[in-house]
């Protein structure tokens, strides 16, 4: 199929439909971010096969799975919404430079991700609340998801950009494949003899929960390389090269702080992470731990096609914003949270009614699937609200209303579960830390509402 030219590609994200422009780009980048979250909901099933404190491991290890997000969201978010921006201003040229640098500069932060984390490895996990019989399990896991930082930020960087250009489809296949690899690739390495429908086709390697981390990076490296493929090979505006490495530092710094709010989002993700893990520990045991790091999965896995929704939606809006079409950023964001709402409400039934079923799948073990419905039907309460929070968030991000998409970004995880985790289960125990995220959701929302009236009355 022949590729769209720069001009193209700018008269479609202005003049087509928004609802049927957002549906076309949320679509593919939705089945992106369930893909991602797949990588994470793979390993926590086959490894809880394992035993109650290997599932235990890979909740502790998670918060390293998302502070690497979260630098490599706030490059390619940042770069992402500038890129959208000035393609709609049509400075294809200013566009390159933006997404070299960003590409650049989080690959070479992942080296140094990386090699912290190998130098100090057994204090973080005992940081983030690794108990004794879990610090194995988790160390096994965690040496090697370090050795993906650099490859997992700079794919964040490719992902967003080929969004921000309206190319998400480009960016689904690539995880697509990786998660296919993910799933495939699993129970080979983790288990010994491997059995389907009772036949031993053939012998796995046996490398227990080591070999869960091994999959995921290997995958992380294919996803890698199909996404660099599609920039070297000019299917896309946007081009990678190091000699178009800003020489501004007032570029880098715009590509930064306008990916700020992610970097708050996700960097509150990572500590709320942590203070979750340490209060289930406290009141329940590596029990309480494996069954908040499954119900975290499952409702990041349910919760990120809320973001695949925004993210199909926010290059609409960039684009728009920069061509000055402030009627369509407005219209685009009434769709986004219509349609996020409407499927957000539609899995909040489903996991509140099998609850039990969905905890069992992955771990036979009766605390853990007694904890886990508990906690899982309070926090699938709050994910209709996502779709303001998120599009909230989204929508100043992509109009560059940087300090405020900062601070709504940091209320959810920072400025209401933090204090929430903390006290509620002085109260309530272990129910104090099952409900602490859906009063964090409820009091986000709340906060949302007068930033959204100002907005809109400011787009008109």
């Amino acid at each position: 199929m022949k590729e769209m030219s720069a001009q193209e590609q700018y008269e479609k994200m202005i003049n087509t439909p928004v609802w049927k422009l957002i549906a076309t780009l949320a679509i593919p980048t939705v089945i992106s971010m369930l893909v991602t979250s797949l990588y994470n909901v793979a390993d926590t099933f086959f490894v809880s096969q394992l035993g109650t404190q290997a599932s235990a491991a890979t909740g502790i290890a998670f918060p390293i799975m998302t502070i690497i997000q979260a630098f490599g969201f706030t490059l390619g978010m940042g770069s992402g919404s500038l890129i959208s921006i000035n393609l709609g201003q049509k400075k294809n040229d200013e566009a390159s430079s933006i997404s070299s640098t960003a590409f650049f500069t989080a690959f070479f932060l992942g080296i140094l991700i990386a090699f912290s984390g190998h130098v100090f490895l057994s204090p973080i996990l005992k940081f983030l609340g690794a108990s004794e019989t879990i610090l194995p399990f988790a160390h096994d896991y965690a040496n090697f998801i370090f050795w993906g930082a650099p490859f997992m930020c700079a794919s964040f960087v490719m992902n967003n950009d080929l969004r921000a250009e309206g190319k998400s489809f480009l960016s689904m296949n690539a995880l697509a494949l990786g998660a296919v690899m993910n799933i495939f690739l699993d129970p080979i390495f983790i288990f010994g003899d491997i059995y389907i429908f009772g036949v031993l086709p053939f012998h796995g390697f046996g490398l227990g929960i080591k070999g869960a981390a091994i999959t995921t990076l290997i995958t992380q490296l294919f996803s890698f390389s199909v996404l660099l493929s599609y920039f070297i090979n000019k299917k896309t505006i946007c081009r990678i090269n190091i000699k178009l490495y800003t020489r501004k530092i007032s570029l880098l710094f715009k590509i930064i702080s306008t990916g700020i709010p992610s970097l708050a989002r996700q960097g509150m993700a990572s500590i709320a992470v942590i203070l979750l893990n340490t209060m289930a520990g406290r009141y329940g045991g590596d029990s309480g731990i494996a069954a908040m790091s499954i119900v975290s999965k499952i409702c990041m896995c349910i919760g990120s096609i809320m973001i695949g929704i925004g993210q199909g939606f926010t290059p609409v809006s960039g684009y728009n914003f920069g061509a000055k079409r402030y009627d369509r950023v407005k219209e685009s964001f009434f769709f986004l949270l219509i349609s996020g709402f409407s499927i957000m409400s539609l899995f909040t039934v489903i996991c509140a009614v099998f609850a039990p079923n969905i905890i069992s799948v992955f771990r036979q073990d009766e605390e853990v699937i007694r904890i886990g419905t508990q906690a899982l039907r309070f926090q699938i309460m709050g994910l209709p609200l996502h779709s303001f929070i998120i599009g909230t968030n989204m929508l100043f991000q992509s109009t560059r209303h940087v300090h405020q998409a900062t601070f709504l970004s940091i209320n959810r995880q920072g400025v209401y579960f933090i204090p929430s985790i903390i006290f509620l289960p002085l109260l309530f125990n272990l129910t104090g830390v099952e409900i602490s995220q859906l009063i964090a959701d409820i009091l986000s929302a709340v906060t949302a509402i007068p930033y959204v009236i100002w907005i809109l009355k400011k787009l008109d």
